[in-house]
């Protein structure tokens, strides 16, 4: 063997890392190859029209002559004017209490809506995960309210609450709990339950499926090691079950989320043109389509995504999600 040869062995590493490396190389170039056309596909329908929406957001656009925008700047957004008398008059998008109204009822929607339905979801999760006779017809029922459209099912809820027809009036009256009858919908003080029961009782089966994969993950030895320790359930639940399923938590309740941010027709077949459960998605679709400010409600549709995307990162970033799948 010559000098040189003898140069080149003594470099190549013998724990096989090289090979290693280039085996991962491989698979990241097969990951993207397999990606690309869903990466193309998702630029076209999503990409695309987010470019346009902030392009509109940024010109005087209107629904009848939207060739014919002209670029206006951050004026959509906030612009002022200073009168005579000094004073500084505010308009746009960042001044409009109606948007602060909308921003505010979507965040008490979602916190509220997500938090019980984590629990709720929870519960039934656990329930579902025991053994019971009749377990997977029960976990195939539970599915129900979920595998309706919500279109329909906000038309049910909508009889349902009806206060001349409505059969939820009736139970309540005959069972003493009101004196007469409730306008659920109509009311502003109780819209945004009537919105957040139908939510809560169509999403709860969303939540308990996700977090029921992540109980059937926990490996059954664990239970059966701490029943004979003599381990209490309930800590058994707060020490083993919790910290196990928190990854599958963590991720249904970030779809959740984003789904609750983003809530428009749930909203706008119970209680169309109530400021009380106004979303934001609602604000931005009357300015788009019924006021005739489309460019306006470009920019409503721009602040939704960019509101989205912030608590989205934050979520991730603070609750330590790995979206790698590494451990």
């Amino acid at each position: 063997m010559t000098e040189l040869s003898l140069e080149s062995a003594a470099t190549v590493p013998l724990d096989g890392s090289v090979i290693r490396s280039d085996l991962r190389a491989q698979r990241v170039r097969s990951a993207w190859i397999f990606l690309a056309p869903t990466l193309f596909v998702l630029a076209i329908v999503a990409g695309w029209p987010l470019i346009r929406t902030i392009y509109f957001s940024l010109t005087d656009a209107s629904l009848t002559n939207l060739s014919g925008a002209e670029f206006v700047g951050l004026k959509n957004y906030l612009s002022w004017v200073t009168l005579k008398s000094g004073r500084v008059v505010y308009s746009g998008l960042l001044a409009d209490p109606a948007w602060w109204g909308a921003v505010w009822n979507t965040l008490k929607f979602t916190l509220i809506s997500v938090s019980i339905e984590t629990a709720l979801g929870l519960i039934v999760a656990l329930v579902l995960n025991a053994e019971f006779p009749g377990r997977g017809l029960v976990r195939a029922a539970i599915l129900i309210p979920w595998a309706i459209p919500t279109i329909v099912s906000a038309k049910m809820w909508a009889w349902m609450l009806n206060d001349q027809f409505g059969i939820l009036n009736d139970i309540l009256l005959g069972l003493g709990l009101i004196s007469q009858k409730i306008a659920w919908t109509a009311s502003p003080d109780t819209a945004m339950i009537a919105v957040l029961v139908v939510d809560v009782w169509k999403t709860i089966p969303f939540m308990a499926l996700l977090i029921l994969a992540g109980l059937q993950m926990v490996p059954g030895d664990i239970y059966e090691a701490a029943r004979i320790d003599g381990v209490h359930p309930v800590r058994v639940f707060w020490r083993l079950t919790l910290p196990l399923i928190r990854p599958a938590l963590m991720v249904a309740v970030i779809f959740r989320m984003l789904d609750s941010l983003r809530i428009f027709d749930l909203v706008y077949v119970l209680t169309p043109n109530n400021a009380q459960t106004r979303t934001m998605s609602v604000l931005a679709r009357e300015n788009l389509f019924e006021f005739d400010k489309f460019a306006y409600g470009a920019a409503a549709s721009t602040m939704l995504f960019l509101i989205l995307a912030t608590i989205t990162t934050l979520y991730m970033w603070l609750g330590r999600v790995n979206l790698e799948g590494e451990r």
